[in-house]
């Protein structure tokens, strides 16, 4: 089994077209930035000093400015342009991770199966979660072929129906709103061929920034002028539950400053705010920590996979459930901000999960 990371880097195009990458100075600025010295960051990034210096003069010389300035006393310090790559580096990065680990679950999967075409792939359509790409880590781990797609839950689940996939993930809110979004799913489930699989129960709330310099109390101050949003792209079942909370207390989700501004993971969402481009975000609570982001949950709402009844005792779901099941896959869910796995691995019949009715076993 191969593993495969996707990285983001930048790349300085001049107007006569020649390309130069900062994959290589990026981390040459950062050790500068951290001792205070060339030469010492020249030694801990392996290159001789005359090499490091050619690397940093070669990207001035692209760039139109200087990225080291001396200070007496100080050595050797990053100057503005210095910082200010050094920090759209790391924005790309936060912006793009859950993004790029997505890829890189769907590219290696992809590739492992030309490796071994004749092993059964767990074909997974799903909204994207930390608890699913957690699954997807420890599938890899343990030598089992996933062909893993992140989609909006209802592309997930009408994959399902057609036969695209063996597992489909998507999550419900518990309470009021739980019946509402649940019709987004039910016409492509059928109760006597589906069943739900529970991963996790989860927490939703508001990203806002450390301190919550804005006030923040809840949902009710997404309408103030001074505050921006960004939020997650129509049809994800996060965006779902929150227009129906807005709409419930009258707020129009259209005029909210920046409701129209979206990004496609939890993870973009918090490096969103956190890099001080939105004043809050809606997302489950890990992506607000990972950030270092303060966070008001809102919702409670459990995720489950939907899956054919009759393949769960064969090849390869099967062994997916006891995966799921298992102490090691339970405590690394567990460590989770917000995540509840005593429900890991458990049937749950379909009309008692959509409705909310206390777990059934199918």
């Amino acid at each position: 089994m191969i593993r495969i990371e996707c990285q983001v880097q930048l790349v300085v195009k001049g107007a006569d077209g020649r390309e130069s990458s900062l994959s290589d100075v990026v981390p040459l600025l950062t050790l500068v930035d951290e001792s205070g010295s060339i030469a010492q960051a020249a030694t801990l990034k392996g290159l001789s000093y005359r090499h490091a210096w050619g690397l940093l003069r070669s990207i001035e010389e692209r760039l139109g400015g200087p990225l080291i300035a001396k200070e007496r006393g100080r050595g050797s310090v990053l100057s503005e342009l210095g910082q200010a790559v050094l920090r759209a580096q790391r924005l790309c990065g936060e912006r793009l991770d859950g993004n790029m680990q997505a890829l890189a679950s769907e590219v290696a999967s992809d590739l492992n199966r030309w490796l071994a075409p004749l092993a059964d792939d767990v074909r997974i359509h799903a909204s994207h979660g930390y608890a699913v790409a957690t699954l997807v880590t420890a599938l890899v781990a343990n030598d089992l072929p996933v062909d893993i797609k992140y989609r909006d839950g209802a592309d997930a689940v009408s994959a399902l129906a057609r036969g695209e996939c063996d597992l489909a993930g998507f999550h419900l809110p518990l309470g009021e709103f739980r019946a509402a979004c649940a019709d987004t799913y039910r016409r492509w489930l059928d109760p006597q061929r589906h069943v739900l699989v529970h991963l996790t129960r989860r927490k939703q709330g508001l990203f806002i920034g450390k301190g919550n310099p804005k006030r923040i109390d809840g949902l009710r101050d997404l309408a103030r002028d001074d505050i921006r949003f960004v939020n997650r792209q129509p049809g994800s079942g996060t965006r779902i539950l929150l227009d129906l909370a807005l709409r419930q207390l009258g707020i129009d989700p259209e005029r909210v400053n920046g409701y129209a501004s979206t990004e496609l993971t939890h993870s973009a969402i918090a490096a969103f705010v956190a890099s001080g481009m939105a004043d809050v975000g809606f997302g489950v609570e890990p992506a607000a920590h990972h950030f270092g982001l303060d966070f008001i949950p809102i919702v409670d709402e459990d995720y489950y996979f939907a899956s054919d009844r009759a393949n769960l005792e064969r090849t390869p779901l099967a062994t997916v459930i006891d995966l799921l099941r298992g102490s090691a896959f339970r405590h690394n869910v567990e460590r989770l901000d917000g995540y509840d796995p005593r429900g890991c691995g458990k049937l749950v019949d379909l009309a008692a999960g959509l409705a909310g009715s206390p777990d059934a076993l199918a």
